[in-house]
């Protein structure tokens, strides 16, 4: 299975703790399911399995355990699950899964179970769904990310406990008339026996159904009998975005609730020394200054006047160790630790030592993109109300179950007296995942020393400065092009890596190839950004292979397809995105086009840009053409929108985005100084897909990652200058420099 990974040995020590001596569904501990029917019990409703009740009046509700952060899932995956279901779209409707372990994502366990072992014999079946479950249990997990809603949850979850569900309708409509189960057909939410003309609608059968024990892998749907998957459907969530009645985190109020502003201390790992909070207490509306290990916070009645009074105060912080921290010398860092030796060695193949040494001519480049902020619309925000012993929290987060949990912990109460209340979410993109929930944390503390409910809010200097970052890197690559054009050795050395594994491969016939790292030079709070490391990483393999097809005198389109002979699937999507661009035919007068290359969470995608040199001597990124591989799409409503949401964000990154650090402290506050693509500058974007029936592949942050290489080839083809570090915004260029 090559290299272990924490997803391995987290699921493999499940396995071994659940013994895998149980099979399916229903030997999952009853109570388990019982406190779902429980809690997610309604009038006149039946939870025929974890994720589906049925309604009386023949609705159905699908219930989601991810969260909805624009990405479209609330819609996607209760398609899946009525796809199989027979479902009458009509009639289908979607809650938001409650933060209780009976809700713990088995699905998505599952689904990481078997990304890691690949398909299993189905008598193996029942014990991966046990080990699922207890692991889902043991991590808290609903986490929402990793593009791994629809690909894991969907396909081992939701597609089928759909199918699950019909068979258990089936079989009730069996033994209520006393036909053979095979002679009964559903469709539209009804069952029917032709030979008798006995017929019931799926409300009618849900209760008698919801006796029977959830079965394992009812065989699903083939693709060609769909009726709702692949669909342009509606988004449940799009009507209240519209109208205003959507209710985000910063939007929550109660009686009586009180407003937090929270200054954390400027520099990373630095105390709370001391404060004056005389200057705060003596302004309007101000009601309380609580002082945390560091950072403090003036609570008032309303936020404006919670901020003006934290300005007022003058903290004195113990800077700690991290105070002479500059961006230059993270950097420095970086590129002293790839000179060492005992670089840890993430993949090789062939011997690329040997090949670099017994080389004519070796082409070197070294890149360096810098840390960047996840910047959601909607700042961190977090609100609780502590009541005796019972402490009520809403917010939004990306694993619900994870911060109740979180949540309990740090009040020292039992999870089961914390109530965890789901809002809308003004955009996550990692921010909101578990690790990274300081907001929450700081907010229950806050809370703790506060009577009522109180808002907690970081302003957005304190969102921008106080974030975990996606991290800053140094890479040097090395590679042998031979006198046939091939290349022969290919060594990407780099500081530093993350997650995911797969990220610094690539799908080229390179005969020497190895990724080695250096760990241990980021000082700053790490965390998953929107594509995590293929964005450094594509854009660091795809500007080299562009440089090496340079030194090979080649078209880059072309040398990519002569190393790509062996994969397909990558092939055709490289191919469509030159055939979209008119990659053979000339760019308009002033512009030029560069290409490159991705496979992300299951997803191959090609991407060309066209580009030009404004007045002003910036980039102009003008049209960019996807050619898109999932495997199959869900809504394609939903993943056009995705991989051109994705798009702009890693555009953003490229074209402005930095976050530099100065004196241990982080020098960008806002977007006047963090820039984002705005409307008036956001290129014209064509995605085509191909539906190859591989594997189903993620939507939310393939398209993040090929952006920045396909801009900065563009830009080589259109200057001649190699721009090897981000953002395109610091390059020298000459006003309309290319427009000839």
């Amino acid at each position: 299975m090559g290299k272990v990974t924490r997803r391995l040995v987290i699921f493999g020590g499940a396995a071994v703790a659940g013994g895998g001596l149980l099979v399916g569904y229903a030997t999952l501990p009853w109570q388990t399911l019982d406190r779902a029917r429980q809690i997610g019990a309604r009038e006149g409703e039946t939870l025929v399995a974890t994720w589906v009740r049925i309604g009386k009046d023949n609705s159905v509700t699908v219930i989601v355990p991810h969260s909805e952060m624009g990405q479209g899932v609330h819609t996607s995956l209760p398609m899946m699950l009525a796809e199989e279901l027979d479902a009458d779209w009509s009639l289908v409707r979607m809650e938001q899964a409650p933060a209780d372990m009976a809700f713990a994502n088995q699905g998505l366990a599952r689904g990481f179970l078997d990304d890691l072992t690949g398909s299993v014999p189905r008598f193996l079946s029942g014990p991966l769904d046990f080990v699922a479950r207890k692991t889902a249990e043991a991590m808290n997990l609903q986490t929402t990310g990793g593009s791994t809603s629809v690909r894991f949850t969907g396909v081992a979850g939701m597609r089928r406990t759909g199918a699950a569900a019909r068979a258990m309708l089936v079989k009730a409509a069996a033994a209520a008339w006393g036909v053979d189960e095979a002679s009964i057909t559903t469709e539209n939410s009804r069952l029917v026996h032709a030979a008798s003309g006995k017929s019931a609608t799926y409300g009618e059968m849900a209760e008698a159904a919801a006796k029977f024990d959830v079965p394992v892998d009812v065989p699903l749907k083939p693709r060609k009998d769909y009726k709702i998957v692949g669909k342009p459907i509606r988004r449940f969530d799009i009507p209240a975005k519209v109208d205003g009645s959507a209710v985000y985190g910063l939007d929550k109020r109660l009686p009586g609730m009180r407003f937090a502003v929270i200054a954390a201390s400027p520099v990373f790992g630095g105390k709370l020394k001391s404060v004056d909070e005389k200057p705060a207490l003596a302004m309007r509306g101000v009601s309380q200054v609580v002082k945390l290990e560091d950072a403090v916070v003036v609570v008032a009645d309303n936020t404006w006047r919670a901020k003006e009074a934290l300005a007022a105060l003058s903290p004195v912080w113990d800077e700690g160790a991290n105070a002479g921290l500059t961006s230059a010398s993270i950097i420095a860092g970086m590129d002293a630790a790839l000179t060492k030796d005992g670089l840890s060695e993430e993949y090789a193949s062939g011997d690329v030592d040997a090949a670099l040494a017994g080389a004519k001519k070796v082409v070197e480049a070294r890149y360096v993109v810098p840390y960047l902020a996840h910047a959601p619309m909607e700042v961190m925000n977090t609100t609780v109300h502590l009541e005796g012993d019972r402490l009520s929290v809403w917010g939004g987060f990306q694993d619900g179950l994870t911060a109740r949990v979180l949540a309990a912990k740090t009040a020292g109460l039992p999870v089961d007296n914390v109530t965890l209340n789901h809002t809308a979410m003004g955009g996550g993109f990692g921010r909101r995942l578990p690790d990274y929930m300081d907001y929450l944390v700081r907010a229950v503390k806050v809370g703790l020393q506060v009577k009522g409910p109180v808002q907690l809010v970081y302003t957005r200097e304190e969102d921008m400065t106080h974030g975990f970052f996606r991290h800053a890197s140094v890479a040097r690559m090395r590679g042998v092009v031979d006198d046939k054009g091939r290349v022969t050795a290919f060594l990407n050395t780099v500081a530093e890596r993350h997650d995911p594994p797969e990220a610094g491969r690539f799908n080229y016939a390179i005969p020497n190839q190895a990724m080695r790292y250096a760990s241990g030079t980021n000082p700053l709070p790490w965390g998953a950004w929107r594509s995590v490391d293929h964005t450094q990483l594509g854009f660091f393999i795809e500007t080299f292979m562009d440089e090496l097809a340079h030194a090979a005198g080649q078209d880059p389109h072309a040398f990519r397809r002569a190393h790509l002979a062996s994969a397909p699937r990558h092939l055709a999507v490289l191919d469509l995105a030159a055939e979209m661009s008119g990659w053979n035919t000339p760019a308009p007068a002033g512009r030029a086009r560069g290409i490159s290359i991705r496979e992300a969470f299951g997803t191959i995608i090609a991407q060309v840009a066209e580009v030009s040199i404004g007045a002003d001597g910036l980039p102009r990124v003008h049209r960019v053409w996807s050619a898109v591989d999932p495997g199959e799409v869900i809504n394609p409503a939903t993943f056009t929108a995705q991989i051109e949401g994705g798009t702009i964000f890693g555009l953003s990154a490229a074209l402005h985005g930095a976050i530099t650090v100065d004196k241990g402290r982080v020098v960008e506050q806002n977007f006047t100084d963090y820039e984002m693509v705005r409307m008036a500058d956001a290129p014209v974007q064509v995605v085509k897909v191909i539906e190859s029936g591989a594997a189903t592949g993620g939507a939310g942050e393939p398209g993040t990652a090929p952006i920045a290489a396909a801009v900065g080839n563009a830009l080589f083809a259109l200057t001649g200058v190699r721009v090897r570090a981000l953002p395109f915004r610091l390059a020298r260029f000459g006003a309309g420099e290319g427009a000839k």
